[in-house]
């Protein structure tokens, strides 16, 4: 009869829900509120500059967030890497289209030029192999990696 409450809950929206619904902005503005009201104990002023390193000291606090809020946050935390990963590819393809070179993104990415084309390879290579045509058509793919160009040395 009430056996549903026994159950543990569930994530209310997981990040391939939220991924959809939430654009980065969002989703990092609702995550940083989350984390706000989860760290109040946390945020309060600390005099011991001894203490800044010490993780164990944060060890016993407790979150004033719910189960539901707090999966949420942990979903949100997901969401927001993906999509920053998503936002790194777009920069690459703007800094290309702008000019710059690998051994200018690689900067920017704190990596080799080659490591940034490697990564920014298989990333398109990801997206073709998923057929993931509402972002990027195989025509769409095919410029992105001319645009790439070659690997770097």
């Amino acid at each position: 009869m009430l056996s549903f409450m026994t159950t543990s809950p569930a994530v209310a929206a997981d990040p391939e829900v939220l991924e959809r619904e939430f654009s980065l902005l969002t989703a990092v503005t609702r995550l940083d509120f989350l984390s706000r009201r989860d760290n109040v104990v946390l945020d309060e002023p600390n005099d011991s500059a001894d203490d800044d390193d010490n993780w164990m000291s944060i060890k016993d606090v407790t979150t004033t967030l719910d189960v539901e809020e707090a999966l949420e946050l942990l979903a949100l935390g997901e969401v927001v890497a993906r999509k920053a990963h998503e936002h790194r590819q777009l920069g690459i393809r703007a800094a290309l289209r702008g000019g710059a070179g690998w051994s200018q993104i690689g900067r920017a990415l704190a990596m080799s030029p080659r490591a940034a084309w490697e990564q920014h390879s298989a990333w398109l290579d990801e997206r073709e192999a998923a057929g993931d045509h509402d972002a990027l058509d195989g025509v769409s793919i095919a410029a992105a990696r001319d645009l790439a160009g070659n690997r770097p040395a």
